[in-house]
């Protein structure tokens, strides 16, 4: 691996995140303590000196990665394959109105990285159609001089995807970055091969 360390940065919260509503590919924007949230994690998150930087296309992760592009001096590319989870059925949902619809859905989709929502994505799925991302700026890294920092502003589903991918975990561990989750990232540092990873969450 080229890359010396991958760092993992979760978008800002926005309105449906402080309402507890699933949001999937639906695409509300930052709140005005996710726009808070973004400026001051940039002088942070600038701070590792990324070579690249790159984002999920949706505007609550759009925005977050423009506050830390600024910071950075660089210009962020948008992803669509750092997407995060389709939910299918259950996007706009509250966690209670989705248990009241699906009952034991949400254990299920919490417990098991193969299970999908209806008409949504698997954990699984989410982390084929993103990983290969990584692999595409470790490449472009390749041959580089000392900064061979990568970011990635992106979801906590996506990222926990990305995360259990890039430690290598065979898919019935996955459930231990569980307590990772939206609103609850702590910094997180592990040695894979050459790579350093970090992943940070943006508050609520």
């Amino acid at each position: 691996m080229s890359l010396s360390r991958l760092v993992l940065a979760r978008h800002g919260r926005t309105m449906w995140n402080a309402e507890s509503r699933m949001q999937g590919r639906l695409d509300p924007d930052l709140d005005d303590t996710g726009r808070a949230q973004a400026l001051a994690a940039a002088p942070l998150l600038a701070a590792y000196e990324p070579a690249l930087l790159v984002a999920s296309d949706q505007v609550r992760a759009w925005r977050t990665a423009e506050a830390v592009a600024k910071e950075a001096g660089l210009v962020p590319r948008p992803e669509p394959r750092l997407r995060e989870t389709s939910l299918g059925d259950w996007e706009g949902l509250t966690g209670a109105e989705v248990e009241a619809g699906w009952p034991g859905g949400l254990e299920a989709w919490r417990t098991d990285p193969a299970w999908a929502p209806p008409g949504g994505e698997s954990r699984v799925d989410v982390a084929e159609r993103a990983f290969p991302v990584l692999a595409e700026l470790d490449a472009e890294l390749d041959g580089t001089d000392e900064r061979r920092t990568a970011m990635v502003v992106a979801h906590g589903g996506t990222i926990g995807a990305l995360t259990a991918s890039a430690l290598g975990w065979p898919v019935e561990a996955w459930h231990s970055l569980s307590p990772l989750g939206n609103c609850a990232w702590a910094i997180l540092e592990h040695r894979i091969d050459r790579w350093r990873l970090r992943a940070w969450g943006l508050g609520a």
